[in-house]
């Protein structure tokens, strides 16, 4: 381990480019946020449910977010970056502790740790990157976060739940929408291109990490669902069903764009346009991913139980915005998108109205259908043909 130098902080463009063994052991406290969001919205089912569930998901993502570009663009074998990640997973965990009442009587803390979060880095790295022009990005992002604090802290302290959320999707606007403007700043202006140079391989890497973190939790909820049930019949196809949607959410990811994810991020000379995209397209695979866990546990406690179209939005939702963010996240990457995305997305539309005279575990049924013929449209299409190269768009 080496000692941190303002001058060796970031990371050596010729140095190693895998992820770090704490970075993996950051990643275990997901595990955990992950199946309570989606425990969460199978318990709640309804619109203020999926809000609130909405915002909960993009709060813990945006924190694993932030904590991915701090160890590509700095050295994560630096002690003060170790230091920081091992307090970013402090406050994440206690972030995930919360989840369940966080729009009850834990609201408070849970919004004191994500912004004590983003502080503590903020007041960490500014002064360590003294004398550098790093220290403008930290600043910049600092800046905002120290903006995004105020909704926050006051949506914590509401008491009606209806007034904590949109304060708290004030809060995450900023901060989304400051990334996605370049953190313009009073004095500073925006970020400038050279601040954006991001590590391709490690980077991606990361990302793909996450989905397959993302579908561990679908994992985890089928099994400890199954298990608390009766092996009957329904909960048993429940069970195979549920099984073959998440390997067929994995495969759909994997196929050919989530393999090539490093060369394609290398291959852009103007790589800001990842850097800003790539947050929001996984965004969108892993709440997808998420609601299809949530609709894997309504499945398997009442396979055959009366249908609401909460549950209908539910089990076919996930699929849906999965693959809203699989296709843009294939735009990026091949500069077009598969007419497989665009069919299925169709079927998922047209096939939702009748649903609802469905019991669950058909509807889990003809979701997995709709994937597995996406499946077969993907592997059918590139037998036999040379592997496409990324083609971003331009």
């Amino acid at each position: 381990m080496r000692v941190s130098t303002k001058a060796a902080l970031e990371r050596d463009p010729e140095g190693s480019r895998r992820v770090g063994l704490l970075e993996l052991f950051f990643d275990l406290v997901y595990v955990v946020a992950l199946a309570l969001i989606s425990r969460h919205l199978a318990a709640h089912h309804t619109w203020t449910g999926a809000l609130q569930s909405l915002l909960l998901l993009m709060a813990m993502w945006w924190v694993w977010s932030i904590t991915a570009f701090l160890t590509d663009l700095y050295d994560p074998q630096q002690i003060s970056i170790k230091l920081i990640t091992v307090t970013v997973m402090l406050g994440s965990l206690l972030m995930a502790s919360t989840l369940p009442r966080a729009f009850t009587e834990y609201g408070l803390i849970f919004a004191c740790a994500y912004v004590g979060i983003h502080f503590s880095r903020g007041l960490f790295l500014v002064p360590l990157l003294h004398g550098q022009k790093a220290q403008g990005r930290a600043i910049r992002i600092f800046f905002w976060f120290a903006l995004s604090a105020v909704p926050w802290i006051l949506g914590g302290l509401a008491d009606d739940p209806t007034s904590r959320a949109g304060l708290w999707a004030l809060a995450l606007a900023l901060d989304y929408g400051a990334f996605s403007l370049g953190y313009p700043t009073p004095l500073l202006g925006r970020l400038p291109k050279t601040q954006y140079n991001v590590t391709a391989e490690h980077l991606a890497e990361r990302y793909q990490q996450f989905i397959i973190i993302a579908l561990g939790d679908a994992i985890l909820v089928i099994g400890l669902t199954f298990s608390r049930t009766e092996f009957d019949l329904g909960r048993s196809l429940g069970f195979v069903v549920s099984f073959a949607s998440t390997l067929l959410l994995w495969r759909i990811y994997s196929h050919r764009a989530g393999e090539v994810l490093p060369l394609a991020i290398g291959s852009v000379v103007e790589t800001r346009r990842f850097f800003q995209v790539a947050p929001y397209t996984h965004l969108a695979m892993v709440g997808g991913i998420v609601v299809t866990a949530a609709g894997f546990e309504i499945v398997l406690h009442d396979p055959v139980g009366n249908t609401g179209w909460g549950m209908v939005l539910v089990l076919l939702g996930g699929p849906v915005l999965f693959l809203v963010g699989r296709s843009r996240f294939e735009y990026e990457v091949f500069g077009r998108v598969s007419l497989s995305r665009i069919v299925a997305l169709l079927i998922l539309g047209l096939m939702t109205p009748a649903m609802i005279f469905l019991p669950p575990v058909a509807i889990a049924t003809g979701a997995m259908l709709v994937l597995a013929g996406m499946a077969a449209a993907d592997t059918a299409r590139s037998w036999g043909r040379v592997p496409e190269q990324p083609s971003p768009p331009v």
